[in-house]
């Protein structure tokens, strides 16, 4: 097969993103578009890629169905020759979208946060040798929360009343790897999960009988591993109607602007964390100002830096290999993959270091605990709604110490 991409001008290199600009992730799939937006920008404003202006095409993945996400990618590679996919999260395809990627020989670069994309890249590294996880996968969220958990209580910046953990889980894989997660790791670390996790089909629910059922089993901590910003928001607001004394743990759509819009100052306290986020050293501030200058105030940077930073890291792999190659371009893209593998990119979310194996981002300090050698799981204490969030975890990351939620020391 040729290594050039006949459809595409020579001083163009599209690049393709599924995006779920419309249905339940809006808020981040606008985010995700941002962040492509802004890398692009960047990038072309340096003088593009090799003498090539970079091309953002974006196509909508709605409710990020199997067939939504899979229709995006054969559209970004048949009709617009793509020489890489790069997004954020598509929730629901499950992979399925990694066959016409293969079948194309382009790169892929996504943060859906699924363990399974180890499983797959692992079964056939040959055919998936362009499909890379710009994240850690989910399972780590779950026992990186018991870690933190465990170095909240060790450091004694909190003093649990018990060592009982409630888990409430959406009722995607996504969440239900995480909360089985931390089902998994508890006992090792002095835990003892004594609800749940609870599968929740709806966070759209009238959760007073759920909260009631936990309330009879005491417990020092509740977890939700939803992660749709307006579900949790829905959750929290009932949550604080008849706040439990616990510490409580949001998954990761907490973060986003539009959770705080909705919930306001009643957010104050909960705990959220993102295996790939915004640290709060220079390169992000740095980072985070460009962005609200770019894209205003109300947006949210902690989340458009994902495909920011691998479309910056996919740059350096092309520029490495001498060029890029749309479909069926398969020996240069194959270059390419190999310069993403090996060399570790120092982005604005922290280090970017690919797993020989996963192809998928290292996390800090979950499996390693060399901070300029893994991407670090950030553990946010959200503050008042007007007030940035508090970056409490990892260390040397953490700009300030966990507060103890007023719904405790009630």
């Amino acid at each position: 097969m040729s290594d050039e991409s006949p459809d595409t001008a020579d001083n163009v290199l599209p690049v393709g993103s599924m995006v779920p600009l419309s249905g339940p992730s809006a808020a981040d799939g606008r985010e995700f578009r941002n962040g492509v937006i802004l890398a692009a920008e960047e990038l072309n404003q340096a003088g593009g890629l090799l003498g090539k202006m970079i091309n953002p095409v974006f196509v909508d993945t709605g409710r990020q169905t199997a067939d939504e996400v899979v229709r995006a990618a054969r559209t970004l590679i048949e009709k617009h020759r793509v020489h890489a996919i790069i997004n954020g999260y598509n929730i629901g395809p499950q992979n399925s979208e990694y066959e016409p990627i293969a079948d194309a020989g382009i790169l892929y670069i996504h943060h859906n946060t699924l363990l399974q994309h180890h499983d797959t890249v692992m079964s056939n590294p040959e055919r998936y040798f362009g499909c890379f996880m710009g994240d850690p996968a989910e399972y780590w969220y779950g026992q990186g929360f018991i870690k933190f958990l465990s170095w909240l209580r060790d450091s004694h910046q909190w003093r649990p009343r018990n060592n009982r953990i409630a888990v409430v889980s959406g009722a995607k894989p996504y969440s239900i790897v995480i909360a089985n997660a931390m089902v998994s790791a508890a006992a090792q670390f002095g835990w003892n999960i004594v609800y749940g996790p609870k599968v929740v089909k709806s966070m759209q629910t009238d959760w007073n009988a759920i909260l009631d059922e936990i309330r009879g089993h005491d417990p020092a901590v509740l977890a939700n591993t939803q992660f749709y910003a307006g579900d949790l928001a829905h959750f929290h607001l009932q949550f604080m109607q008849a706040p439990l004394p616990v510490l409580l743990y949001l998954q990761y759509g907490a973060l986003h602007r539009t959770f705080l819009d909705l919930v306001g100052d009643k957010g104050k306290g909960a705990i959220v964390g993102t295996v790939i986020g915004l640290p709060r050293d220079e390169m992000g501030e740095e980072f985070a100002k460009r962005y609200f200058d770019r894209f205003g105030p109300d947006s949210t940077p902690e989340v458009g830096c994902q495909p920011y930073t691998s479309l910056h890291h996919y740059a350096y792999a092309v520029a490495m290999a001498g060029g890029s190659g749309g479909p069926g371009a398969f020996s240069i893209n194959r270059r390419v993959a190999a310069n993403l593998q090996k060399t570790i990119y120092r982005s604005v979310s922290g280090t970017i270091r690919y797993h020989p194996q996963w192809q998928a981002a290292i996390p800090y300090p979950d499996v390693v605990h060399d901070s300029s050698l893994g991407i670090p799981h950030l553990f946010y204490q959200l503050r008042k709604a007007d007030q940035r969030h508090a970056l409490i975890a990892p260390e040397p990351y953490a700009d300030t110490r966990f507060e103890l939620p007023e719904w405790i020391e009630r």
